[in-house]
């Protein structure tokens, strides 16, 4: 069997924790099977990284904070093959160069493009345990870029639908998917099985399990997904196209504080305007969640709608550039916001769901600002200080409070 791992970087945080995975390696080694280790940088090493490019220059160049924040990954894997040698197993450290992990040209926020097996496969073929560094690619001009944060989920998938492996295993601190955050929500409940389009929903909309790209590509490529505790053997949670457990009403709730809302007033109320604002954004990479318009008024209307929060000054600019063009009045952004939301495939046939969710939040006098919904989610925005109280607040309507 070839088994794809991933660890992240609580997992491999430190001294104690790196043997912890190298030992876990080994024992899958021993049983005969072949091993792709993806790793991400040690516990918090990005986000040093990060504050101090930013305390260096607050509007530091993509290009340099991605040739920067690759070298965790290198870090890891490196004392990682370094671990796997001192059990008496062979092992060899691969970054994207010498994988060569193609990806398209934008930094921060790279899409994987194509992945060259043959390296990897002679590697195999020598026996050796394989690790790879996640969250990393190569663009067209030889230079490093990222993946985005979560990245590192995505590599592993794409190395597993690549190289046809027999099963891809997330490790975590955290012993699967549960129904919210259990940082959070003390009574969350760990899930056994989900389908793809709801851990989709819940990495989308928040929920730091997975990365929402490594979702979308294990339904692409049907690659068996398994989320599971670096600190434990516990069973985990399977992800797969169908699931064998009963359906229940939702399946989970998320919280993303990484949000902002752009309203745009003032709009000419005439075909193509929505058109020309989301096409400019969409051109330079800002992705936009809920959108809400406005009736027109006065040959007029307004359009509100999210991004991340990072996204914000790069929205803003772009649209004011363009003031002539798009023709608006006014533009606002607001990051004291959160988004809140339920997933779950069982809420197509349960009505009331929408009505349940909004009735738990009006008991802890939390105000709605805007609402999205799709068949198996549905999400609103909220004040950033009230995210945590609606999320505790949903989830006890759903699941009942275990306290």
């Amino acid at each position: 069997m070839l088994i794809v791992k991933k660890f992240g970087g609580t997992s491999v945080g430190d001294q104690e924790r790196i043997m912890n995975v190298a030992r876990r390696c080994a024992e899958e080694y021993s049983r005969g099977n072949d091993v792709v280790l993806v790793l991400s940088a040690m516990g918090k090493t990005t986000d040093i990284l990060l504050k101090t490019a930013r305390e260096i220059n607050p509007k530091a160049p993509k290009r340099e904070l991605d040739m920067l924040m690759t070298t965790g990954e290198q870090t890891s894997v490196a004392l990682m093959a370094i671990a796997l040698d001192s059990l008496g197993i062979p092992a060899i450290s691969l970054n994207a160069f010498q994988v060569r992990m193609e990806t398209t040209s934008v930094y921060g926020n790279a899409r994987l493009k194509r992945i060259d097996k043959d390296r990897i496969r002679h590697e195999l073929a020598s026996r050796k345990i394989v690790i790879v560094t996640g969250f990393q690619g190569v663009n067209r001009y030889e230079d490093y870029t990222t993946l985005g944060r979560g990245g590192s989920d995505t590599t592993a998938v794409a190395l597993a639908a690549a190289l046809h492996a027999d099963a891809c295993e997330i490790y975590t601190d955290v012993d699967g998917v549960y129904t919210a955050d259990p940082r959070i929500v003390p009574g969350a409940r760990k899930i056994s099985e989900i389908t793809y389009d709801e851990m989709l929903d819940l990495a989308t909309c928040g929920a730091g399990v997975l990365h929402n790209r490594s979702v979308e590509m294990a339904k692409k490529y049907g690659v068996p997904l398994v989320v599971r505790s670096s600190l434990n053997n516990s069973e985990g949670t399977i992800v797969k196209e169908v699931t064998n457990v009963e359906r229940m009403l939702i399946s989970g709730v998320a919280l993303d504080e990484n949000a902002a809302r752009i309203s745009v007033m003032g709009l000419k109320d005439e075909p193509g305007i929505a058109f020309k604002l989301f096409n400019i954004l969409a051109k330079n990479n800002v992705n936009v969640d809920i959108i809400l318009q406005s009736i027109g008024r006065e040959k007029t209307k307004d359009i509100s709608f999210t991004v991340n929060e990072e996204d914000v000054e790069t929205a803003i600019r772009l649209i004011e550039e363009n003031k002539e063009w798009i023709t608006f009045q006014q533009v606002t952004s607001n990051v004291d916001v959160a988004k809140i939301s339920i997933v779950g495939a069982g809420m197509t046939s349960n009505p009331g769901v929408a009505a349940k969710m909004f009735e738990a939040l009006y008991s802890v006098g939390i105000n709605i600002n805007m609402i999205s919904t799709s068949e198996i989610r549905i999400t609103v925005l909220v004040k950033k200080k009230d995210g945590e109280k609606a999320m505790n607040a949903i989830h006890d309507a759903f699941f009942g409070n275990v306290d």
